[in-house]
């Protein structure tokens, strides 16, 4: 696929990454600067998340997007990396089928 190549909806669907054991979903509410950002996640807690590396260069994250977040083994209440973003398509089809339920997309 090219970098500027634009996907169907129903190829984006088929693409979107589902939450697996110990992964959260969650929705960026603040932008802290040097790559990290304040979010509310599914469970109801607010963590502090990084981008992590893979990510921080190739993918822009903004306020109100939804994000797939892995809690730290030490501090998991309180930090996380995030390690994917859903787009607005995905995001949408997510909150139908009901993976979504404590945010507000």
């Amino acid at each position: 696929m090219k970098k500027r190549e634009q996907l169907t909806e129903e190829e984006e669907i088929a693409r979107t990454r589902l939450p697996e054991k110990g992964e959260i979903l969650a929705l960026v509410t603040e932008m802290l600067g040097e790559g990290r950002m304040r979010l509310e996640c599914e469970d109801g807690k607010t963590r502090m998340g990084r981008i992590i590396g893979r990510l921080r260069k190739r993918v822009w994250i903004r306020v109100g997007d939804l994000v797939l977040v892995k809690p730290w083994v030490v501090e998991g209440d309180k930090k996380c990396d995030i390690i994917h973003k859903y787009t607005p398509t995905q995001a949408r089809w997510l909150k139908n089928k009901g993976y979504i339920k404590n945010l507000e997309i």
